[in-house]
């Protein structure tokens, strides 16, 4: 059997920045436990499959592994499979309509970004700092705990967010996945450059210490800056080494995404088979 791979960049315009993700187009479902070791051989953050779907006005069924495990949902393989469809393949509708196990998800292109439709995750706030978060932090200025699928954690700044070395040997003992955030600055003087909010996103539980850009992270993310800078459109930064771009908005029960993706390469798996 032999199967197209692509790897993509995602929430860049940039070869070599933003969040890579392998992405496999697939006629039917292999077994788990093949695409999982799949996932384990790429050893990206995130390995993408989706094949086209049965039921009426759903495109395509998509599914994310990490190298260790199964994800309920991830942005930035997501925007890569969109990238891929729009690129490479006869698909030839404007929106592209997934169904996953986050519920369906749509994603279009506008220009030359590619917008996606996820559901919000409000995280709600947590009382005290459970699970040894500050020394995980390594003891950091908190100024608020919070969780909805994963732990959310306010620091004072963008610089601490900049600066913070995790002792992540201690977060994967109690915690999967964590998202550390701060309100942004503007780069100049100019409107347009204001950045609203900045992230960092760890899963050492999942297999990735730190992700470079995490989509799904901000369906966290939008809704509790939303509702703290009281507005509905935003611009982020996730400060990952790589670096990575996503303009935001809150749209009731739903957030926007979009973002740029970059071509790295195409190959061909080979396996042994039927």
């Amino acid at each position: 059997m032999k199967l197209n791979i692509f790897q993509i960049d995602a929430f860049t315009d940039k070869l070599f920045g933003g969040n890579p993700a392998a992405v496999i187009p697939l006629e039917r479902w292999l077994d788990d436990s093949l695409m999982q070791r799949i996932a384990l051989e790429n050893n990206l953050s995130e390995t993408v499959f989706f094949v086209p779907a049965s039921q009426p006005d759903i495109d395509f069924e998509i599914r994310w592994f990490t190298p260790e495990l199964e994800i309920n949902l991830c942005g930035h393989a997501t925007l890569a499979s969109a990238y891929v469809l729009f690129h490479f393949s006869t698909f030839s509708k404007e929106e592209i309509h997934f169904s996953s196990n986050s519920g369906i998800l749509k994603v279009k292109r506008e220009g030359d970004l590619i917008c996606m439709d996820f559901p919000s995750w409000k995280p709600e706030k947590l009382h005290g700092y459970p699970f040894e978060i500050p020394a995980m932090l390594g003891n950091v200025e908190i100024v608020g705990v919070y969780k909805h699928r994963d732990v959310l954690v306010e620091l004072v700044n963008e610089e601490s967010v900049k600066n913070c070395v995790p002792d992540l040997k201690l977060m994967k003992k109690h915690i999967d996945k964590m998202i550390i955030t701060a309100a942004g600055h503007p780069r100049s003087d100019e409107a347009s450059d204001r950045i609203d909010f900045v992230s960092r996103f760890f899963a050492p539980g999942a297999g990735v210490d730190e992700d470079p850009v995490t989509g799904s992270a901000h369906s966290q993310l939008i809704p509790f800056w939303s509702e703290r800078l009281g507005k509905t459109e935003m611009h982020a930064l996730q400060l990952s080494k790589r670096g990575g771009e996503i303009w935001c908005e809150q749209r009731g029960d739903r957030v926007i995404m979009k973002g740029k993706a970059a071509f790295y390469m195409k190959g061909e798996i080979e396996l042994d088979i039927a």
